[in-house]
Formats: C-alpha cells, structure tokens, sequence
C-alpha cells in the first residue's frame, strides 16, 4: 500500500461558481487526482439555471491513507446540484485509515443541494469525513448523506474497524445553525443495538436549511413524504426556525433510494416549487 502523500494518495477539489446572466457557471476549478469533475450540466427542464456537478474519483474508491478534500464556493445567487456518480466504496485497510473533508461555502440568495451518494465501509475499514457548511441566512441548502453497514451481499455487516462522520452548518459569523456527529466502532462499543442502528443496517439524514419556507412547514413535508415508506424515521425542527431534517433507518437498499428521493422531492416542491429532476447515473 501507498503510504501518505504518495502520488494518488491526496486529492483535492477546488470549484467555484457564480451567477453570470441567466445561469450558474463554474468560474474556478482545481483538480488532483484521484478526485475530479467533468463540464456542469444544465440537465433540470425546469431549472435550466441550475449547474449539475457530477464529483466523481479516477480510482476504484477509497482507499488506505488516502487523504481527499473539496474546498467548493458557490457565490451569490447562484443554483448549483453537487452529488457523486456512485456510492462511495471504502476498502479494507492493514494499518492508517483514510479521510475526506468537504468545506461548501454557500453565498448569499443561492441554491444548493449537496446530495452524494452513500458510503459503503468494506470490512477491515477505517474512514473519517467532514463535511462543513457555511451558509448566507438568505441561502438555501439541501444536504443529504448516507452509509450502508457492509458489502451484504458478501455478508458483511457491520465489520468495517470505524466510521466516523461530522457534519457542521454555519453561518458567516460563526454561529452554529446544526451539528451532527456520527460514531460507528463496532469493536467498542455494539452499534447494533438500542439507541444506535437497532436492526438496521442503511442509515440516512438529510438537512433542509432554508428562509423561504418556516421550518415547520418543511418538517412537515418530510413527514408527509415519508408516511407510508418501509423504513424508520425522525424528524424535527432546526433552532432560530432555520429548517428542518429528518434521519432515516432502513433495510432494503432501493427502499431507501425511494424514500430518500421523496424526501428531497417534498422539500423542493415545498420551497421552490419544483419536482427533483430524474439523473441518470451509471
């Protein structure tokens, strides 16, 4: 194995956008391999305003000491779709662990879903990923993450060393709007149990931080959109009325794809009055 710092071992991600005429346009970009992008697309029918970014990896997935980081700057005005072209697979490791850090600076009036795919631990793995958002109080964001237990179809559950994941959103001022801090070892402590995953083994959250809607009326649509679904939930309101979000637990992966995906409809209709777009990846 590659040790830190070897060449394809620490990739970065430098995007900035802003609004030009009409649309959003992506004005800055650094890349390092082994993470890069393609052109945005203008693929929403009734968003042609909207760049969509697919984040994509020039490896097989993460693997040990690797060390990946996206700076991502979206200014004023602008509307932007941020996702991953697939799951984010973490390979078995014999010694270090590997991270990623995302820091998504969201300017003031603009629009953005930063929606990736999950992340699969594979077993033997240890993973750590930061994801910091700073947020205008005008702005609108949309975050979603995810992490399924295993390669369950090699009978892996829960046998990855460690997941950890921090999600923090700011405002420009420093003021805390919503942290979440999740901690999966399962040679410490059980993460199957009461209080943690119980019985399941597909974890979501998803985080809507918005002033075009009151907060209440987002949970709502959440709840309203999950009523029904075969999974787990819980959602609730933000502080100082900035929005809403929701974790949701499941067992069926395409369950979970189609709940998570109402979610994310429900609130788009409820803010901007627009349906999420069909993106096809493969």
């Amino acid at each position: 194995m590659l040790g830190v710092g070897a060449p394809g071992k620490v990739g970065l991600l430098e995007l900035g956008f802003e609004r030009v005429t009409e649309r959003t346009e992506l004005v800055r970009r650094y890349q390092k391999s082994p993470l890069q992008i393609m052109r945005p697309l203008y693929i929403d029918p009734l968003r042609p305003d909207l760049a969509v970014v697919f984040l994509m990896s020039t490896g097989g997935g993460i693997v040990q000491a690797d060390r990946l980081r996206m700076d991502i700057d979206c200014g004023a005005d602008t509307s932007v779709h941020l996702t991953t072209q697939a799951a984010t697979r973490v390979h078995r490791m014999d010694r270090d662990y590997a991270t990623q850090v995302t820091h998504l600076d969201v300017g003031p009036r603009s629009y953005v879903e930063y929606l990736p795919e999950s992340v699969i631990p594979y077993g033997g793995a240890r993973y750590y990923q930061q994801t910091v958002v700073t947020a205008d109080p005008t702005a609108t964001i949309l975050i979603g993450e995810g992490v399924h237990t295993g390669r369950h179809a090699h009978g892996e559950h829960h046998h990855y060393d460690v997941f950890a994941s921090d999600l923090e959103i700011r405002r420009p001022d420093g003021d805390l709007v919503a942290v979440d801090a999740v901690r999966l070892d399962p040679g410490t402590a059980p993460v199957a149990g009461p209080g943690v995953l119980g019985n399941h083994t597909l974890m979501s959250t998803f985080y809507a931080v918005s002033p075009l809607r009151p907060a209440a009326d987002i949970a709502t649509a959440i709840h309203t959109a999950l009523q029904g679904a075969p999974v787990s939930f819980g959602t609730s309101v933000l502080p100082q009325d900035s929005g809403a979000w929701v974790r949701v637990l499941g067992n069926d992966s395409p369950a979970m794809v189609a709940a998570m995906r109402s979610v994310w409809n429900a609130v788009r209709q409820s803010l901007i009055d627009v349906p999420a777009p069909a993106l096809r990846k493969t």
